[in-house]
Order: structure tokens, then sequence, then C-alpha cells
């Protein structure tokens, strides 16, 4: 130990050479075998050619980038400057280190970058120059995109969306030989560990039939219905779209007015009932809600041509047709979660065209109606990128689960694959076992006609909140939709950004509270009571900006699940004895949480 005080080099030796060569003979081995998982699906024309649309729509970018700064000989000198200005200043200061004299760093990475926190980052010269240079260089290129005056709006959007992706990827703590935990654990275990990874990462090619399926979590910790999904119901009712669960009450009263929960279908609806501790599900049962949850079909060839109405009519609207049937009532309370809340927006449009008044409050968890401010999804789509993914689509019928868990992913990078990459395959571990995480890689396939609605009606034309939106021969206006809505969005969410929440909510022709929970698209939401974690505001009416709206805005500690409560009483707190699963001869199909759920692709 003071051996490596007195000379720090000595943790960058090889212990053991003979060992260190074996290792490396392994290595190749398990890189070999990581490359025949890849190659053979393709081989056997299990996976199509790799489309070079992607490639295209990131290079067209980024040369509008480039023309606008080589298009002006004086504005292209003027930004070469400015970063050979930064190398030499990083030059000088790591001259002043080498003599022994104090430097301060040209470039320091922000305080909430994981990726810089070993010690050597700093202490050590070559692996702090290594670091600023990145730094330096990656601040640039996203200058040179936010300072390209000439861009429209979705162009730099996309270029420093790509720029970011790129510089993420180039990271020196993603390389053995620039990351000094890395090429310490390395050296000390004599490759023990990239041997390891190597056998990780063809074990997740082959899982990933082909592609690369990195795990986030330990997936043999987990199962759905065992350990995830555990609130006990049971299915009631299934069509080619979905499953309805009705949750088995643990009070002797509950309200009378039933409560529908509408999931997104691009991930499984679980994350509402990961386990006991964190499950609004069960919280909601606990508090006298009869329940029932929309379970969606994991898609295949069949569903091709199901589109936004199908799953309109035979999710939403024959759920509440079950409803009626399970417990009598007309009247429900309805919650929809991010997509499954678009469309129940949509569907209480289609009903109050239609004067279907069943319906009396919903809820929206994180939800865009308005995609003007959609946030970093909005990168993936325009005409050229939709048109890419609908010709993928016509193949199968549908898009796959990996693609838009990659897409996601993307959004943060840096939290969600490079660490991933760096732990499995450069340290060669195991990832943590994390209910969450093996939820987020439990993806889920898009039917072709649905999703190509979605992003086209939604994302590239915004035609909901302009009036223009059809759905079953009916023009759809959301003034029209006059019972109260509580929105909730979510401060840190990059998915529906609380400025785009917030937006939407000015589209109703009802009473809207607007709610902003702290944390993100999951975390504000999945907020159980007990953990007393983040914090939610409230305000009045969403009106004007919302910076103003949060300026004025009150905090609140811990959840916002009692609230929300409270609002669902304030509508209508009559109670009526408990209804269980089954009752008015309603047959029984399995148990909760389905069989829809655990189908995997």
């Amino acid at each position: 130990m003071t051996e490596d005080r007195q000379n720090p080099l000595l943790q960058y030796i090889v212990k053991n050479p003979e060992t260190f060569a074996q290792n490396l003979a392994k290595i190749v081995e398990n890189a070999g075998k990581a490359m025949a998982a890849y190659v053979e699906p393709r081989e056997k024309g299990a996976i199509r050619p790799v489309s070079t649309d992607d490639l295209k729509a990131i290079v067209k970018t980024l040369s509008q980038v480039g023309e606008y700064w080589m298009s002006d000989p004086q504005r292209a000198v003027e930004a070469q400057t400015r970063l050979w200005n930064n190398y030499i200043s990083l030059w000088n200061s790591s001259l002043k280190r080498m003599m022994g004299e104090e430097a301060k760093p040209s470039v320091t990475p922000d305080p909430r970058d994981k990726r810089f926190q070993d010690p050597e980052w700093n202490d050590n010269q070559f692996f702090d120059f290594v670091k600023q240079l990145y730094l330096i260089t990656s601040q640039w290129a996203e200058e040179m995109v936010a300072d390209a005056a000439e861009l429209d709006e979705h162009t730099r959007h996309k270029a420093d969306f790509y720029v970011k992706q790129i510089a993420n990827a180039l990271s020196p703590s993603n390389f053995v030989l620039t990351n000094p935990e890395l090429l310490r654990e390395t050296l000390e275990s004599n490759g023990e560990n990239l041997v390891k990874g190597m056998q990780l990462l063809a074990e997740d090619i082959k899982a990933g039939k082909g592609e690369l399926k990195i795990r986030q979590s330990d997936p043999t910790k987990f199962k759905v219905g065992k350990n995830l999904a555990m609130t006990p119901g049971k299915v009631i009712a299934q069509n080619d779209v979905c499953q309805v669960i009705q949750y088995t009450p643990t009070t002797d009263q509950v309200l009378k007015r039933p409560l529908m929960i509408v999931p997104p279908w691009i991930n499984k609806f679980y994350i509402l009932d990961l386990n006991p501790e964190k499950s609004f599900i069960r919280w909601a049962v606990e508090q006298g809600h009869t329940v029932f949850v929309i379970s969606w079909v994991n898609p295949d060839r069949r569903q091709a041509q199901k589109s936004f109405e199908h799953y309109m009519r035979e999710g939403i609207l024959e759920t509440l047709d079950v409803i009626k049937r399970a417990t009598g009532e007309e009247e429900v309370n309805a919650i929809g979660y991010c997509v499954g809340g678009t469309l129940l927006g949509v569907t209480l449009a289609y009903m109050a065209a239609k004067g279907d008044e069943r319906i009396k409050s919903a809820t929206l968890f994180t939800t865009q109606v308005d995609f003007t401010y959609a946030g970093d999804l909005k990168v993936f789509v325009d005409e050229d990128q939709i048109a890419a993914v609908e010709r993928e689509m016509s193949e199968k019928g549908y898009l796959e689960g990996s693609k838009m868990s990659t897409a996601f992913n993307l959004l943060r990078s840096n939290d969600l694959i490079w660490p991933y990459v760096v732990n499995n395959y450069l340290k060669g571990r195991e990832p943590f076992p994390f209910d969450l995480l093996y939820w987020n890689s439990d993806s889920t396939r898009m039917p072709a006609a649905n999703h190509s609605f979605y992003l086209r009606n939604c994302y590239l034309e915004n035609r909901l909140t302009k009036g223009e939106m059809e759905i079953a021969g009916e023009k759809l206006d959301l003034r029209k939709v006059k019972i109260p809505i509580y929105n909730l969005a979510a401060r840190e969410d990059h998915i529906a950004p609380a400025k785009s929440v917030y937006l939407g909510s000015q589209y109703f022709g009802g009473d809207v509270t607007y709610v902003l929970a702290g944390s993100g698209h999951i975390a504000g939401v999945v907020n159980p009571p007990e953990k007393k974690k983040y914090q939610y505001w409230l305000d009045g009416k969403p009106e004007g900006e919302l910076d103003d709206w949060i300026a004025s805005a009150e905090e609140h500690p811990g959840s916002w699940w009692p609230h929300w409560d409270v609002w669902i009483r304030s509508h209508d707190d009559t109670m009526v004895k408990a209804r269980k699963p089954g009752a008015r001869r309603m047959k029984i199909i399995e148990d909760a949480p389905g069989s829809y759920v655990k189908t995997q692709v």
C-alpha cells in the first residue's frame, strides 16, 4: 500500500504475465463466440441486413451543421481558433503540472457526471489530460450545433442529439486503456474481468437473437407473477388487443365508481405493480378503489392492422362494458399513463362527440395530448424516419420491442447504456438485480397500424389539439371534454416533458388540476407515500407560462398519491359493498397478472 502511494505507476503493471497471456487467449475465444452469436442469425436470414437509414440521417444532419460553418471562411476560422485555444490552454496547464507547479484545470466535468469519479482522473496527469481533452472536444462540438444559427429547430435538435450520442460513446471512460479504474482492474486480475465480460457479451447477443440486448439487471432474479405484479386479482375478459384484470378488494367498503387504468402498450402494465411496496395498484385497492387494469397484448403479425381506433374500441370502450357487467356501474374513474393517457384523451374526445358520459373523471400520468414540446423523442420523428420505420414494420407487421427500448435508452445513454457496457463487458460483473430495470428491459412490440398512426398524427402532425384528428369518422375536439382532469407531470421527465403536459392541459374544456411531481417519467409516478421521497407542486389553473406557474406554486413534500385520492373523492365519495372478481356471473379466465403480460420477445 505504501509502495503504491510512493510510485503510483506500480498499480499499472501486469501481476502475472503467464496468467495474463492465458486470459488473452480466453478473451479471443469468447469474442469469437460473441461474433458467432451475431453472425449466425444473419447467415440464416433471421435478421435482415443492417439498414443504412439511420446512418444516412446522422450524416445528412451533421453535414448541415458542417455546411453552416464551412460556408463562411471567417466563421470556420473562428470556430477552429476557439478549439485550438482550449487545446493550448490544456497543454500549458499540463506542462505546469509536469514541472510541479499548481495548475488550474482548463475544464471540469459536471458534478453530476458519474463517469470521472475515480480519484485517478484528477491525480494521474495522463488520465487528467485525456479527460480534459475529451471534455474540451465534446463541449466544442455541442457548441458548434448550438451556434449554427441558420439551422431549423428540428435539424438542430437532431444534430444536438447525435453529437451527444457520439460524444457519450467516445468517452475515455468506455475504454480499458483510458479508464484508470478499468485498467487497474484488468491488470490486477490478469484480464479475468475481460474474459468474463466477453462471456457476458456473447450471452447477451444470443439472448437478443443476434442483436445486443444489454442486461441492466439480473434476469434470473425476477419473474412476473412471482415477485413482480403480485397484487391478487383475476383476468375476467380478453380479446385480440388486451386482457382485463379485476383486482381483489381488501376493504369491506369501496368507492361506488370503479377505477379503470389504461397503461402504455410501449411497456408492460406492471410498472404500476412492481412489488407490494411500490405498487400503485395495490395501494389504490387498499384505499377502497375497485381497480380494473387493461393488460395489452404483446402483438405479432396477427395484430398488424390493429389501429389506434381498435385500441380505443377493443381496449378502453370494451373494458367499460366489462366493468358494467362486473359491477353494474356505468360511471367510472379512469387513469391513463404515457401513451395510454394519450389514447385515453383521444377516447374522451370521441366519447364527448358521441354523447357517451360513462367516464366521469380522468387522471393522466405523464401524458401528452399536445406534442409541440414533446422532448427528445421528436429526434426520431420526421417524414424520412417515419417512412423508414413503416417500411421495417411492413415486413413483419410490427416494430420489434428492442427498437423502442433502444430509443428510450438513448435518451439517457450515460445512465442506461454506457454504465452497463462498462460494468458488464469490461469489468465482467453481473448487474445488480433491480426490478425497475428488469421491467425496462421487458420490451413489447408495436403493431404496425397503431404505431404509424401514433407517430404521424401525434408526433409529426400534432393533429389532436389542432382539432384535425379523426377516429371512427369523428373529428375530435378536446374542448368538448368537460369532465374534471387530474394532469400529472414530472419535473425531470425526458419522455413527456412537464412543459408539454402543461400546454396540453389548456386544451381540455373542463376543470384541469395540473400537478408537478419531482423526479422523472417513472419515479415521479411510482412514488409510494411510505417512502417519503421527492415532492409535488400545486397552484392554480394551468394558464400562462409553466415557469410562472412554478414560481407561484406551493411545494408539498412526499408523494402526490394521497392528494389524488382526495381529489377523486371530492367528485364522488359514495361507498358501496366491496365487489369481488367473478361476481355477477363473470367468468374468470385466469389469475392476475394474466398471460398477455408474460409474453416476451
